[in-house]
């Protein structure tokens, strides 16, 4: 059974840091499109950083290039954010999603027809950040 953990969410202020961890269990993300997406009150959820199979590549949302920074260790089956330079906007809960092993990607990631059901989810964690 595939299991997503996250952790390392909480309250800063403007400019301060973050980095959030993702362990999974049960699933080797390492060959799938990997990343974590947010959801602010009222809003939609955005794809905000990824690491494309084999880690080749990475994709950052427009809002948050050159301010957050996605990895990942295979070694411990952990997917990192490292979140810099935090604003108000950023406030969201934030999710680790690894792409489901039977959904075939292609050349993206994430690929913009994804839906939610083609993910395995974490539970989220909370980010927020005072002005």
């Amino acid at each position: 059974q595939v299991q997503l953990v996250e952790s390392g969410g909480g309250s800063v202020q403007a400019g301060g840091s973050l980095r959030l961890s993702c362990v999974s269990s049960g699933y080797t993300p390492s060959g799938y499109c990997v990343g974590w997406f947010r959801r602010a009150p009222g809003k939609e959820r955005e794809g905000v950083a990824f690491i494309f199979p084999g880690g080749s590549s990475t994709y950052y949302a427009d809002s948050v290039k050159g301010r957050f920074t996605i990895s990942q260790d295979n070694a411990k089956n952990t997917l990192y954010l490292q979140m810099n330079s935090l604003k108000p906007d950023d406030t969201a809960m934030y999710y680790c999603a690894t792409q489901n092993p039977s959904v075939w990607f292609g050349s993206r990631c994430p690929p913009t027809w994804a839906r939610y059901e083609h993910y395995y989810w974490g539970q989220g964690t909370q980010v927020t950040v005072s002005s």
